[in-house]
């Protein structure tokens, strides 16, 4: 069986460059050569000693030239197939907005669990919010995991980390009276029978306005969750979820059926009297010619404008789905205009 290698078996020589580094070269096992440096001679040759050393532990030899922000770039790419594109386009946003300016440019094998620490403390003295701060943690260590498992690194640094404290916000929902309020106060307007479903059958915002007719059967009084509408970098488009829960089927409520029915009506109105209309999505809540709305146009916009003309709390539209749980589902009231 043979020994362990001399520290400086392999090594070929060493010099002084031009840009007054010192490289240190050494031939590995598979025949290939390898350079190290370091801003002295014995700084170039303890990295190169610490590679000879790796490789009779049989770990991956290891270089300082990749860049976290260079191989979270790479491993955005990478992963994008493997996960929901709404999970993507969030982990895209915090690769760019939030880490790459911040710790880019440092070395992926340099990276300490104090700078990812003073990362997290600096984003929440910042204004972020620390359920923010807690999800680039978990993308974080993912992505280090698969560096782990590339190759790239001998450890995932987030594992010595300390995730952030969530804080969690506290949920605010409508109460019976304030629900029969608004729903009074929306009556007639395009998207009622879109504001009747959300407080009826619970369905999430992009869930809502990515729903087709194909995917309702009002005589069955059933509707199927199985896509939902996503923003990519400005561009809106459908997508099927990506749970096994998230996909499933809802019984409807008569308001919900009765409101359907109404919408069907106007909105065909609104499609024969369209200069253009498309046809291709056949969604049951499009914008005026038929295609996809910005989430952030109903949220922010429309479903805001009606609460502060009623007024009633300024809640977000996702509490809806609270609302739709712990006021109507959890008392068997079903609501009837």
């Amino acid at each position: 069986m043979a020994g362990r290698r001399n520290n400086n078996e392999g090594a070929l020589g060493s010099h002084k460059r031009s840009d007054g580094r010192w490289e240190v070269r050494v031939s590995l096992p598979d025949g290939k050569r390898k350079s190290f440096y370091g801003k002295t001679k014995d700084e170039a040759n303890k990295k190169m000693k610490q590679a000879l050393r790796d490789i009779d532990a049989g770990l991956p030899v290891i270089t300082d030239k990749q860049s976290v922000g260079q191989f979270l770039e790479e491993w955005l790419v990478g992963v994008k197939p493997q996960i929901g594109i709404g999970t993507w386009v969030h982990y895209r946003g915090y690769v760019y907005h939030h880490v790459l300016p911040v710790l880019g440019r440092v070395p992926l094998i340099k990276l300490t669990p104090q700078q990812v620490q003073s990362f997290y403390a600096k984003r929440i003295d910042a204004g972020l919010k620390s359920s923010t701060t807690s999800n680039i943690h978990k993308m974080l260590h993912r992505a280090f995991n698969d560096a782990l498992q590339f190759g790239v690194v001998q450890r995932n640094v987030l594992d010595l980390v300390k995730a952030p404290r969530r804080v969690y916000r506290e949920m605010t929902t409508l109460t019976e009276e304030q629900v029969r309020r608004f729903l009074a106060g929306v009556a007639g307007d395009r998207f009622e029978a879109l504001y009747v479903l959300a407080l009826t059958t619970g369905m999430r915002e992009g869930e809502l306005l990515g729903l087709r007719w194909q995917d309702v059967n009002l005589e069955q009084a059933t509707l199927v969750v199985s896509v939902a509408a996503h923003m990519v970098e400005g561009r809106v488009f459908l997508a099927e979820t990506k749970t096994a829960y998230s996909r499933r089927r809802i019984a409807l409520s008569r308001s919900a059926i009765d409101a359907l029915r109404r919408h069907w009506v106007c909105q065909e109105s609104e499609r024969l009297n369209a200069i253009a209309w498309d046809n291709s999505l056949g969604l049951v809540f499009p914008d005026s010619i038929g295609g996809l709305v910005r989430a952030s146009t109903l949220s922010s916009w429309m479903f805001k404008r009606h609460l502060k003309r009623l007024d009633l709390p300024d809640i977000r539209f996702h509490d809806l789905c609270h609302t739709a749980a712990t006021v109507l589902l959890s008392r068997g009231c079903i609501l009837r205009l």
